[in-house]
């Protein structure tokens, strides 16, 4: 096949544009950036100037603004109309100032704002779901971070437990089923109750469930790394007994949040249950068709392998996480959300068209031709609903994009509206058959799916674990330590993926031209290299992450220190009660 022509190919052109939006606007912020250092420069210059114009006054000009200095001057005594006496402000109207703490060269952000009060038992409750799904983010990434590095030093070990095979679907199934799954759970638990108007259903049911998914990630994992699995199915390397504990922790889940909508006291069902609920259902279905016996052989199960990998993502994890953006976003903004009915309409067309795409990875395969052409179509469908969510979601933002530098929430949920487009859409351009013969079986594959598992479904959680637990526990995590958080994951992300993807690139079309393999397992060296520099830098946040929920949930044990004069004074009321208690038991 000619490649000449590479750039004149349509998926290859929309990649390109994809890629270049977030590079454009890490421009626009750049050269904002730059004018500012060079507005500041021109000041310099210009007081440097002004400097040198003082020095040469000359004995006349000075006596003449001295006295128009006097004349400016001049002012009233404002006491013509009352007397000398000094003012005292007896009603503490003007003197009711506290010192600021903190960084001053560190912009600080707006406090979580206080909301209606939320029972201890559900507290507790989402506060286990989050914990539970933190320590399987720390746990999975950690042996996401260590498979990186086999990429630069493949010999480092040579255990057959750590071998590269068995600890890369530890890391996908953690971090899929216990680190997202258990958290999108845990916020469900808040949301849904929250729109529908009543408590939640069942709350003692709820511990079942988070038992049931914590065993089924632990059994497991030991599983995997002893070498028994489900053989060749991508994601779904647990055997069924293992899933199956998953799948009942999933069913619980969902008869406790249909029976709480079923209970509801508004109107209508909110978007958001719409988008939860469905995909509750459809993970069920999604995980009984991938372990059903009769298809597990030949085309068939990779037909199914196909169906599962994706809706897997799109109508587990995407569906879920944008129910709980359409709730979680337009309460940060104090506004409703900007189209109910571009959330229906992209709920529905996501299902219409999602639910085909499955076989769009085994293009040029044995699979029929025409299934191959429904995928490729349902994937050109999918511009539809990601569209019409993006296009809702900024909308929302309008009005409101001030709010952006005064939180540090806000800015998690804008990259991940950002990464749900261009994500989406380059998964559609990577399901058209020339980029497919060019990146199928590549590093391409990891960029994408990382480019949507981590920069759509990890920055919305992440966003929406720091908005909700300081109001179910009353603290705050450091907004410095957020921000390193932000800033290390999205640069670790970018450092991750664009290298892939050019360096991927480049090997499919090695392989079109008939060149060794082994080249190009030599040209991806230094793109494997970046790869395990930003999976370091993403690590060293989910660290920071792991850390600032432990503030946010831990207990105050430390005495705290009076700052207000009512506090200090009754401080000192304490006191001087315990030294004359103790002087009694002296005397």
């Amino acid at each position: 096949m000619e490649t000449k022509n590479i750039f004149s190919e349509s998926g290859i052109i929309i990649t390109i544009i994809l890629i270049s939006i977030p590079l454009i606007i890490a421009s626009i912020i750049l050269i904002i950036k730059a004018y500012a250092i060079l507005d500041k420069y021109l000041k310099k210059k210009k007081l440097e100037k002004f400097n040198e114009y003082l020095k040469g006054l000359d004995p006349e000009e000075v006596k003449k603004l001295e006295i128009r200095k006097r004349e400016l001057e001049f002012a009233l005594t404002n006491a013509e109309l009352g007397g000398v006496s000094p003012a005292v402000d007896n009603k503490g109207l003007i003197n009711n100032v506290n010192e600021v703490e903190g960084f001053r060269f560190i912009e600080q952000k707006r406090k979580s704002q206080p909301r209606p009060y939320i029972g201890t038992e559900l507290t507790n409750l989402i506060l286990w779901y989050l914990g539970c799904a933190t320590f399987w983010l720390l746990f999975g990434t950690t042996i996401g971070e260590y498979l990186g590095i086999k990429f630069v030093a493949p010999d480092v070990d040579h255990y057959s437990w750590l071998s590269f095979g068995r600890l890369r679907p530890v890391h996908t199934n953690a971090v899929f089923w216990g680190w997202a799954s258990l958290a999108m759970i845990g916020l469900g638990y808040y949301v849904v109750p929250r729109v529908s108007n009543t408590p939640i259903n069942s709350v003692k049911t709820v511990y079942y469930s988070l038992i049931l998914i914590n065993a089924s990630v632990i059994i497991g994992t030991i599983c995997l790394m002893a070498g028994i699995n489900n053989g060749g199915g991508e994601y779904r390397e647990y055997i069924w007994p293992v899933m199956a504990l998953f799948g009942v922790g999933v069913f619980i889940t969902l008869l406790n949040y249909v029976k709480t909508v079923a209970k509801k006291t508004t109107k209508e069902i909110y978007v958001s249950n719409w988008y939860i609920v469905a995909a509750m259902m459809y993970v069920l279905v999604i995980a009984i068709v991938a372990y059903w016996p009769s298809w597990q052989n030949g085309l068939g199960e990779t037909i199914v392998q196909g169906y599962y990998m994706h809706q897997g993502v799109g109508m587990w994890f995407m569906l879920f996480t944008l129910g709980l953006m359409y709730y979680f976003l337009p309460q940060q903004l104090n506004k409703p959300i900007y189209s109910y009915s571009l959330g229906i309409l992209a709920f529905w067309t996501q299902i219409l068209f999602y639910t085909l795409i499955g076989t769009h990875h085994f293009i040029f395969s044995a699979i029929p031709w025409w299934l191959q052409t429904v995928a490729i179509v349902g994937s050109v469908g999918m511009v539809i609903p990601v569209v019409a969510g993006t296009t809702n979601f900024l909308m929302t933002f309008k009005g409101s994009w001030h709010k952006l530098a005064s939180s540090y929430t806000l800015p998690f949920y804008l990259i991940g509206i950002i990464f749900y487009f261009t994500g989406s859409l380059q998964g559609t351009a990577e399901a058209f058959r020339f980029t497919n013969l060019v990146w199928h079986f590549t590093d391409f594959t990891v960029a994408h799916s990382h480019l949507t598992m981590y920069g759509i479904i990890c920055f919305m959680l992440w966003g929406f674990i720091y908005t909700l637990v300081p109001r179910l526990t009353g603290k705050e995590p450091s907004q410095v330590l957020v921000g390193a958080h932000f800033w290390l994951a999205l640069i670790g992300l970018l450092f991750y993926t664009f290298p892939l993807m050019y360096g991927s690139t480049l090997r499919g079309l090695m392989w079109i031209e008939g060149k060794p393999f082994i080249d190009s397992v030599e040209l991806m060296a230094p793109y494997w290299l970046w790869r395990a520099i930003g999976g370091s830098l993403m690590w060293l946040s989910h660290i920071l992450f792991a850390y600032n929920f432990y503030v946010m949930i831990k207990a105050n044990t430390d005495a705290p220190i009076p700052t207000s004069a009512i506090d200090i004074l009754r401080a000192k009321q304490e006191l001087d009660k315990q030294e004359m208690d103790n002087q009694g038991l002296t005397n």
